[in-house]
């Protein structure tokens, strides 16, 4: 089994597999007696991990649960966890784990960050690295028997959505990371989500908050077929653990690189450390580093403080109206007639059967599906899809679209632009939200008052956000295909924590 042409996949968020007949046969036959062999014992090991896992911290107060566990609770519990992990993941085919280099003693490098994150499978590196505390979305301290592992883990817990948890996240990440060898060491996945390992995403600034010492740790899968990616396109969970189990053993290596210890400059600013981290990294593995990150419910790259998605709804909408016999002409006749139509005073938000109506589909579906890309429900903003839509197939002009987006936007229509009209405004156009828009907000402000007119100057001068429309709309399809290129990374470290916010989702932790 391969990947799927790997030097063409669109981004590090896609991983496809392409297996042959024989490989078919033979996954099956294999499949077939290894998969319910190995998840019988997966479980088996599991359940035994449950009840030791509660008594780590049992009878203790919340004001004990809160220090790091000592004496028996610490040393002889730890060390029954510690092999029965081993034991599950050796029960998945994990036979071995291939060490190199030395891991860094507790003082030398409170954290650890590890790269690059591949998926679920990757909590194996616990097993080599001693079980390090880990940071977990609080959803996960309700789900069985995983929940129990982060209590006996002492993990810190944050709910993603809760400002208030996430600055006390912060917090504890800093006062563990900082305790001068109090609390254990802490792993940390700095890309926050899981790829293909054809590139290292953005690294988000968590495991360097503090300035302290880490120490990277690389993560590899170094055999054929390579079966343990679950990004967000692609193999499924479930696909993922069928294939791996299905193989008669499954190689990884852990390997060690040499302490990095911040400059001042780097202890001050968390965003440089965690970009030059990132850049050592990914020369060490001979992979780009990226501006690439998972913004919510799209894969995106950053531009400023805007996201601009990776696979753009707006040419994905345009391919399926191309599927469905319309030409460029009636697209763009049909584009006009939203714009007209929202123009008119009509509401913007539309359901899939009235889109169905207005773009002349034979079939709801396609409608459904252009209604996903730009929401969660079957409901759909016209003005997202008609300026997204026009602004990557060149039907208007530059001029044009931002005259028309301004007067849709400027809410209170007295010809200037608040911060929330801007974010919806370029969430219009680059056909996803924005909600980090505050940068770009400032650098329009700074040109005056925030008129149609300084916005049309902002994005036609400005060195970065005048490329939303010379190299980023209008390129979209041409880079689509373009992996190795990686357009707005940086070339195998020659050029950027997770802040741990979570551990097990699709498709991050």
């Amino acid at each position: 089994m391969t990947l799927k042409d790997k030097r063409q996949s669109p981004h590090p968020f896609v991983y496809e597999v392409d297996l042959t007949a024989a490989q078919r046969i033979q996954g099956l036959i294999l499949g077939v007696v290894l998969f319910p062999v190995r998840i019988t014992l997966t479980a088996l090991f599991f359940l035994l991990m449950w009840p030791i896992a509660r008594l780590r911290l049992a009878g203790l107060s919340e004001a004990e649960r809160a220090k790091p566990v000592q004496g028996w609770r610490r040393w002889f519990l730890h060390h029954i966890i510690l092999f029965l992990s081993r034991a599950v993941f050796f029960s998945l085919g994990f036979f071995w784990i291939k060490v190199r280099g030395r891991q860094a003693g507790l003082r030398e490098a409170p954290v650890l960050a590890v790269a690059p994150h591949s998926g679920f499978l990757d909590m194996l590196v616990l097993c080599a690295l001693g079980l390090p505390t880990v940071v977990s979305r609080s959803e996960n301290s309700k789900l069985p028997v995983i929940g129990a592992l982060l209590e006996f883990n002492q993990a810190v817990l944050v709910n993603r959505k809760d400002p208030e948890s996430r600055k006390k996240c912060v917090s504890q990440i800093r006062e563990r990371v900082t305790s001068d060898g109090h609390w254990p060491q802490m792993l940390m996945f700095p890309e926050g989500t899981t790829t293909n390992g054809q590139a290292l995403l953005k690294f988000k600034p968590g495991a360097f908050l503090a300035g302290v010492a880490v120490q990277p740790v690389l993560l590899r899968y170094p055999g054929e077929p390579d079966t343990v990616r679950w990004t967000w396109k692609g193999l499924s969970w479930l696909g993922t653990l069928w294939h791996t189990t299905s193989q008669i053993y499954t190689r990884v290596t852990v390997e060690f690189l040499p302490v990095y210890t911040p400059s001042q400059e780097e202890k001050e600013n968390p965003e440089v450390y965690a970009e030059n981290v990132q850049k050592l990294m990914a020369k060490a593995l001979g992979v780009p580093a990226t501006d690439y990150v998972m913004d919510g419910r799209f894969p995106v790259k950053k531009l400023g403080n805007l996201s601009l998605p990776l696979e753009s709804p707006a040419q994905a909408t345009l391919k399926l109206l191309h599927k469905q016999g319309l030409t460029n002409a009636r697209v763009e006749a049909v584009m006009n007639d939203m714009i007209d139509s929202c123009h008119s005073g009509q509401s913007a938000m539309v359901p899939a059967d009235h889109l169905t109506s207005i773009l002349g589909l034979k079939d709801r579906n396609t409608a459904v599906k252009i209604c996903s890309l730009y929401s969660k429900d079957d409901t759909v903003d016209m003005r997202q899809v008609c300026l997204s839509v026009s602004a990557v197939s060149g039907f208007r002009s530059l001029e044009s679209l931002i005259h028309t987006a301004f007067t849709w936007f400027d809410t209170d229509q007295d010809g200037l632009l608040s911060a929330g009209d801007l974010s919806g405004l370029m969430g219009a156009l680059v056909g996803v939200p924005q909600y980090a828009i505050d940068e770009m907000f400032s650098a329009l402000t700074t040109r005056g008052r925030p008129t149609e007119a300084s916005l049309q100057d902002l994005l036609m001068t400005h060195p970065v956000y005048r490329k939303v429309f010379t190299e980023y709309l209008r390129s979209t399809e041409a880079t689509a295909g373009n992996h190795n290129a990686v357009p707005n990374g940086k070339a195998n470290g020659n050029d950027g924590i997770y802040n741990g916010y979570g551990s097990t989702n699709r498709k991050s932790d």
